[in-house]
């Protein structure tokens, strides 16, 4: 889900000693950081990742790569399109890796959290891509039901954009804190005139931007209910598997390891908001010394050097 990139501050942990052993997580982007010609050069130079391409445009019925490689920012921005390309991206970057990807832990913003679960074993590739795609067009139908957004709001402390949100709400729209994104930037959902209203008063209280977004709906709020219901079904029928290693869940911003745990956060995650300053917080305080982001863009990276600049971050 969204992220915005313009905040300044930073958060400071304390960084692991140098005796201590490298820990390495990976981090997988979500929606908004697909781009025109993205992953088209895992598909020209790597085979193994153009039988995964071929593999997924089967699997979901129409030529996915072909959008990914020529089409227009607007193509790229269909719901149907975004999120697959996307995870498409972030696992065909995985293969390349091979033998050398041998992850500690793993988190994913958002849709991001699909890929994960692909990364640690949990899901199957063609089982995560069938969710994927489900998800996405839940999620847009879910969207037409009522006019909803998002807004980032930066430089409000989160305890203030909470308390605006709670008497909005109360007032009789809806609207949530969605995504905590890195200190000093939260991302708030909900319905068209319940979300503008919050941004005036957040603005009243000091935040130093109230940005509304361009996204369909309201993602990680409660208007997706309806997308929760038709993508539990789906997750419940799902094989999980026990994992190679922790992934840190949107939800909770816990490590989990338990198949049965993870499909319910899974499903809550819909309408849960994504906490990823909590999460990164957490693996740094677990262990993680290093971040390496698979997946188009570098979105994740710039977060965690806001929540700790002492983090070593990389592309996959």
């Amino acid at each position: 889900m969204p992220t915005f990139t313009e905040d300044k501050s930073s958060h400071f942990l304390t960084k692991p000693h140098p005796t201590e052993r490298i820990m390495k997580a990976y981090i997988f982007p979500g929606q908004g950081s697909q781009f025109p010609g993205m992953a088209k050069d895992l598909y020209d130079q790597s085979p193994v990742s153009r039988e995964l391409m071929e593999r997924a445009n089967e699997i979901l019925g129409f030529r996915l790569t072909d959008i990914m490689f020529t089409g227009s920012e607007e193509e790229l921005k269909q719901t149907r399109v975004t999120q697959p390309a996307i995870f498409l991206h972030s696992v065909a970057l995985l293969k390349t890796l091979g033998e050398s990807f041998k992850p500690e832990m793993v988190a994913g913003h958002s849709l991001g959290e699909f890929s994960a679960l692909v990364g640690n074993q949990t899901l199957a590739f063609e089982s995560a891509l069938v969710l994927v795609s489900k998800r996405a067009m839940a999620m847009q139908k879910a969207c037409e039901l009522r006019p909803s957004t998002m807004a980032a709001i930066l430089n409000l402390d989160d305890a203030v954009i909470e308390a605006i949100c709670a008497e909005v709400t109360a007032s009789g729209e809806v609207v949530v804190a969605a995504n905590y994104n890195c200190p000093g930037q939260l991302v708030i959902s909900g319905t068209v005139n319940g979300v503008n209203i919050a941004c005036e008063k957040m603005k009243a209280a000091g935040a130093k931007r109230a940005l509304i977004l361009p996204v369909g709906g309201a993602f990680h709020s409660p208007l997706m209910e309806p997308a929760r219901v038709e993508l539990e079904a789906a997750i419940k029928a799902t094989s999980f598997n026990r994992p190679v290693c922790p992934v840190y869940q949107n939800v909770t911003a816990k490590a989990e390891s338990d198949p049965a745990q993870i499909q319910l956060n899974l499903i809550a995650q819909l309408t849960a908001p994504v906490r990823w300053t909590q999460t990164m917080n957490q693996m740094i305080a677990d262990g993680a010394t290093s971040f390496t982001e698979a997946g188009p863009g570098k979105v994740l990276q710039g977060l965690v050097k806001k929540v700790n600049k002492e983090m070593e971050t990389a592309s996959a």
